[in-house]
């Protein structure tokens, strides 16, 4: 199973910006999709972004135009670049391996104030 590292989070205030990063164990990490997830005070994981092994990404509406997730294969490390930040982008930021039954990092949080 992957092990996964997140850190990066913070407090900053709104319009600010973060770069989290995951870091994983292994050496498939070329191979597997990656993503990032949040969970808000209250409210149930939600995906964030994702990116394929092939460098595909997704976001969520949301985040859109805001956030950037890109890959090191060398440094086997996903990163969420999110610039912008608002207070509703508060939450604990998991990193997530699709590969096999699927990881997930402990968290990071993330709390953006007003």
């Amino acid at each position: 199973q992957v092990q996964l590292v997140e850190s990066g989070g913070g407090l900053v205030q709104a319009g600010g910006s973060l770069r989290l990063s995951c870091a994983a164990s292994g050496s498939m990490f070329s191979r597997s999709d990656m993503g990032w997830y949040r969970q808000a005070p209250g409210k149930q994981r939600e995906l964030v972004a994702d990116i394929t092994n092939g460098g595909t990404t997704y976001y969520v509406d949301s985040v859109k135009g805001r956030f950037t997730i890109s890959r090191d294969n060398a440094k086997n490390t996903v990163y969420l670049q999110m610039n912008s930040l608002k207070p509703e982008d508060t939450g604990v930021y998991y990193c997530y391996s699709y590969r096999g039954i699927g990881s997930w990092g402990l968290g990071t949080q993330v709390t953006v104030s007003s």
